[in-house]
């Protein structure tokens, strides 16, 4: 018999619609593998004894909020989701307590590998993905971040390896809502999410960021896509990504971004370095890579002054969209997938 829990204030998120979560065993279940481990916890494909599904189930490390974070998380996942609505998020199919512990699980649909792990893996020497590709990719992500968007829910942490490849590499659904926050919650907001996807009013601390620092990060995984799983921006520390950014896009002005001048990078940092304010971004992703369209609306993702930048809904009516055809990732790997998926790039909480 299922209990319903309602998670302790400081737990529960604010501005999605206050409702109960059920609470059920996770004796039906059977462990079949691993899927992947790290400071977060660890997530097992399981069978349930009844129906025969195949789900996925996350447990939640105590270093990382326990059982408060499971209830925080499943209220995002199930919002995102909106039950099926949005196909392009990985569903959500409730909460579970194991009988041993007592400690709360989130079981979840069960995808497949992570595209982090699908462009790691290919073939050393392997042909860029074909544009029609990212482009059908970028159409289901923006489609899910518009519908999460929409709903007032920013996920501050989308990245390859929080992308799950599904149905015969045919779609891809976003995961892992962990450190998800809704803008119904007042500002100041905490820095949050891998460092190499940070937005930059995010690395400057800005302390009222909104949606479109997801969107930064989608530009960061269709850059990914077209260098073949190389991300475009690689520093260490706040102050090494914002430079790696901007050695790239070039050094913002007050005419571009205005404030840009009177952040602590920019007195500080600035004067003992030496930077240069145009952009290499096409050098980067040249005709023969990226068509103009295509470029437009990566150039549009990738635009510092997150006021200027694009929105998942603005993107998703660039010309470049008007012909999408079906999503066929590649399916060959160099190796068989590890069972334990570790993650290298920094991330920030």
């Amino acid at each position: 018999m299922a209990a319903c829990v309602e998670p302790a204030a400081a737990a529960r998120p604010a501005g999605l619609k206050r409702r109960r979560i059920a609470v059920s065993s996770a004796e039906p279940y059977e462990e079949i593998s691993r899927l992947g481990e790290g400071t977060f916890g660890a997530v097992v494909k399981a069978r349930h004894r009844g129906t025969g599904r195949i789900v996925a189930i996350k447990r939640v490390g105590e270093g990382q909020g326990g059982p408060a974070a499971v209830l925080r998380e499943a209220r995002f996942l199930e919002e995102a989701s909106g039950s099926g609505a949005n196909p392009f998020v990985v569903g959500f199919h409730g909460v579970v307590r194991a009988p041993a512990t007592l400690d709360l699980r989130l079981v979840m649909e069960c995808v497949g590998p992570s595209l982090h792990d699908l462009l790691r893996q290919r073939a050393t020497g392997s042909p860029p993905l074909p544009e029609a590709t990212v482009r059908a990719a970028m159409w289901q992500l923006l489609t899910a971040a518009k519908k999460m968007h929409n709903g007032r829910i920013v996920h501050r942490d989308i990245k390859p390896q929080n992308i799950l490849v599904g149905d015969g590499h045919g779609v891809v659904k976003l995961c892992d809502f962990g450190l998800a926050m809704s803008t119904d919650e007042r500002p100041p907001y905490e820095p949050a999410g891998t460092l190499w996807y940070m937005a930059p009013e995010m690395l400057l601390e800005k302390p009222d960021y909104d949606e479109r620092v997801d969107i930064w990060s989608l530009g960061c995984v269709m850059a990914e896509l077209i260098k073949n799983g190389r991300p475009l921006f690689q520093g260490f520390y706040d102050q090494g990504q914002l430079c790696a950014i901007f050695d790239v896009l070039g050094v913002p002005d007050d005419s571009t971004w205005p404030g840009f001048s009177s952040t602590t990078f920019a007195t500080v940092m600035m004067p003992e370095l030496d930077m240069q304010r145009d952009s290499h971004l096409r050098e980067h992703f040249p005709e023969t890579k990226l068509s103009k369209e295509g470029f437009e609306v990566l150039s549009g993702l990738l635009t510092c002054n997150p006021e200027k930048r694009l929105t998942a809904a603005a993107a998703l009516k660039h010309p470049w969209f008007a012909k999408i055809g079906a999503l066929k990732l590649p399916k060959e790997l160099a190796s068989p997938l590890s069972k334990k998926r570790r993650i290298h790039a920094v991330c920030v909480t």
